[in-house]
C-alpha cells in the first residue's frame, strides 16, 4: 500500500492565508502572532493532518522498521490501565514481544486523531487497530495518509475490509449453551455501547441464539467506560424487571458489578441466577464466586495480526480475514443448576 505524499507547511499556510512564517510561528508558539491566528492555524495544520516533524517528513517515504498498534476499547475509556483489566495487557506485550521476533519496533499510540501525538506516529510502517468503532475517525486518518493497516475485529462500517483478526463466534455459542444446558430458561445480554463488531456481532450471535430455541432476547447496555458501576446498575434494571435465569455480560467488569448488586440483593450467584462473560480478566478470575468467561487466544490473534500487517505492508493480497479460537473458562458462577 502506497504512503499518500505529505502535506508540506506551504500548503497549511495557503489553506489558512498566512505566510509559511506564521505558520511556523503557531506551531512552536514563537513571535508575536494573536491567540485567534494562532488557534486558527493549528486547526487547520490538524484537519489537514500536517506533520511538522522534519525526521517524520523524511521517514515518510521509507520503512522505520516499526509498526503502531491503537487501542480504540482504551482510547474510549479514556484510561490505559483500567483497573482489573488485564486482556489489554496482555495484546499489548505479546504484539509488541511477537514484533521483536520478527526484527520489528512496536509503538503503542493513543487516539492519533486527537490532542498531541508523538512526532513520529504517522511515519510508522503499518498499525494494528484494535476494536474500530463505526465510521473511526482513526480509520479514516490511516486511509487519507495512505497508512497500512490491519484491525483486531470487523469494521463495522466497512463490510468489503478483510485484513482483520477475529475471535471465532463459536466461544460465545458455547457460553450461550452452557447457560441453557444447566437449566437457564431466560438469558439477558449485557453489552456495551462502543459501536464496534464486538458489540454488534455478539448481540446478534445472542438474538440468534434465543431465536432458535423460541426465547424472548432481553438486552441492555452498560457504557464501558462505567466499569463495575455500569455492571451494577444494569443489574438494578434487570432485576426490577424480573430475574433471568441467568446474565451473559460481554465486559468483565459490567459482569462483577451484576455480581456485586445481585449479591447486595440477596440473590444468590448461581443457584437463583447463573453468570458468564465474553471477556476473562483479573476480576473475573479472582471474584467470589470465580466468573465462567471466554479466555481469548492472545498469542493466535497477535501473531495473525503481524502476519496480515506485514502482508499489507509489502503490498501483497493479504488472506483474511482470519478466525481464531477461543476457550470457555467454566467457573463456580455457572457450576450449579438453578433451584426453581
Amino acid at each position: 500500500m502506497s504512503r499518500a505524499s505529505g502535506v508540506t507547511i506551504r500548503d497549511v499556510a495557503r489553506r489558512a492565508g498566512v505566510s509559511i512564517a506564521a505558520v511556523s510561528m503557531a506551531l512552536n508558539g514563537t513571535g508575536s502572532l494573536s491567540e485567534a491566528t494562532r488557534i486558527r492555524v493549528r486547526a487547520v495544520a490538524a484537519e489537514m493532518d500536517y506533520q511538522a516533524d522534519a525526521l517524520a517528513r523524511g521517514l515518510r517515504r521509507s520503512s522505520v522498521g516499526a509498526v503502531g498498534i491503537v487501542m480504540r476499547a482504551l482510547d474510549a475509556l479514556g484510561e490505559y490501565q483500567p483497573r482489573g483489566v488485564d486482556v489489554f495487557a496482555r495484546y499489548i506485550a505479546t504484539m509488541a514481544t511477537q514484533a521483536m521476533e520478527r526484527g520489528l519496533s512496536a509503538m503503542l499510540v493513543p487516539d492519533p486523531t486527537r490532542g498531541e501525538r508523538p512526532p513520529l506516529a504517522l511515519s510508522l510502517d503499518g498499525y494494528i487497530v484494535a476494536q474500530p468503532v463505526l465510521d473511526d475517525p482513526v480509520v479514516a486518518l490511516f486511509e487519507r495518509r495512505g497508512i497500512p493497516y490491519v484491525t483486531l475485529g470487523r469494521d463495522p462500517g466497512r463490510p468489503d475490509f478483510t485484513d482483520w483478526v477475529g475471535e471465532d463466534p463459536a466461544a460465545t455459542i458455547r457460553a450461550l449453551d452452557l447457560l441453557g444446558g444447566r437449566g437457564a430458561r431466560s438469558v439477558a445480554l449485557l453489552r456495551g455501547t462502543d459501536v464496534n463488531d464486538w458489540n454488534l456481532e455478539n448481540e446478534q450471535i445472542y438474538r440468534d441464539w434465543c431465536a432458535g430455541r423460541g426465547v424472548r432476547p432481553r438486552v441492555y447496555t452498560a457504557a464501558e467506560r462505567d466499569g463495575e458501576s455500569g455492571g451494577r446498575r444494569a443489574a438494578r434494571v434487570i432485576s426490577a424487571e424480573g430475574l433471568p435465569d441467568g446474565i451473559f455480560a460481554l465486559t468483565g467488569r459490567h459482569a462483577v458489578g451484576v455480581l456485586h448488586e445481585l449479591q447486595a440483593q440477596g440473590v444468590p450467584v448461581p443457584t437463583r441466577t447463573m453468570i458468564a462473560t465474553a471477556s476473562d480478566s483479573e476480576h473475573t478470575r479472582h471474584s467470589r464466586p470465580a466468573i465462567t468467561a471466554i479466555e481469548i487466544d492472545v498469542d493466535g490473534t497477535a501473531r495473525a495480526l503481524l502476519d496480515l500487517l506485514q502482508a499489507r505492508i509489502r503490498g501483497e493480497r493479504a488472506p483474511g480475514p482470519v478466525l481464531t479460537s477461543a476457550r470457555l473458562r467454566r467457573r463456580a458462577s455457572t457450576r450449579p443448576a438453578p433451584q426453581r
